[in-house]
């Protein structure tokens, strides 16, 4: 499999219709962004994440405009609000295929579900849960939502409640889903589903100004994400292109450079 070197993550150059074939033997995936790239410099904890990601694809077109600068272009944007529709046509006849729905505030995950159902024929999500704020740090709240999980009989974790939230609470928790084979970090698309949110008008997603649409409608919420992260990130493009960008956490006794082998060997 073709991959792309940004900075310190390691992104998987495939196409949608690659990946939707691959995930029929299920795996984790993550689609990272400017805002994802930006917390992998300063978090830890989400780059450890990262790391047990088995499909990671390019979720921004300022990351393909980027890749393509660097001389090293990504051949196509698989963001989670297009790969989560994808993934549902795709499978839609497969009745092994039952997703759970985590996230959404109030009554928006069971909109979503009803949508998803209506637009497929037939009850492919089979459960939605929305949990409350903070209870990725209620280990009472995860456990409960392990067992809702557990209980429902799904094989598809959808999980939509913000990077690192949704990214790292995969990482800590999936091994006690014991019935998960796959599992989609999404974000906002349970809103999108539900129609809650609208997504930009499709020329400005071509144009890489998605970002500009989404500022527009949630300021308050996103004006630090999309504005504060621009000088840091342009600042790691120039590293990199003129190869003075160094990994921060290439010295952490946790992640040896054997360790990272093994993980790119699992990844083949």
């Amino acid at each position: 499999m073709n991959r792309v070197q940004l900075f310190n993550l390691t992104i998987d150059n495939i196409t949608m219709y690659q990946l939707l074939k691959k995930l029929k033997f299920g795996g984790i995936v993550f689609t990272p962004n400017v805002d994802h790239l930006i917390k992998l410099q300063k978090n830890l904890d989400f780059y450890h994440a990262y790391q047990k990601a088995d499909y990671i694809v390019c979720d921004s077109k300022i990351l393909m405009f980027t890749s393509k600068f660097l001389g090293i272009p990504i051949r196509e944007k698989i963001s989670g609000s297009d790969l989560f529709p994808a993934f549902y046509n795709y499978y839609r006849d497969d009745d092994d295929i039952k997703i759970f729905l985590l996230g959404g505030i109030g009554e928006v995950g069971y909109t979503a579900q009803r949508n998803i159902n209506s637009k497929v024929g037939r009850n492919i999500v089979i459960e939605t849960y929305s949990p409350p704020m903070g209870f990725e740090k209620n280990e009472e709240e995860c456990q409960n939502i392990i067992e809702l999980i557990n209980d429902s009989g799904a094989t598809v974790l959808a999980i939509g409640v913000g990077a690192p939230k949704q990214e790292m609470w995969i990482y800590k928790y999936r091994h006690k889903l014991n019935n998960i084979k796959i599992f989609l970090a999404i974000g906002a698309t349970i809103n999108f589903e539900a129609g809650t949110i609208t997504r930009a008008p499709r020329w400005m997603s071509q144009a890489g100004l998605e970002w500009l649409y989404r500022l527009s409608a949630e300021p308050q919420r996103l004006w630090k994400r999309y504005l504060l992260d621009v000088a840091p990130f342009f600042w790691l493009v120039l590293k990199q292109k003129f190869r003075f960008y160094k990994n921060p956490w290439s010295a952490d006794p946790n992640i040896s450079a054997n360790t990272i082998a093994e993980y790119e060997r699992a990844r083949l």
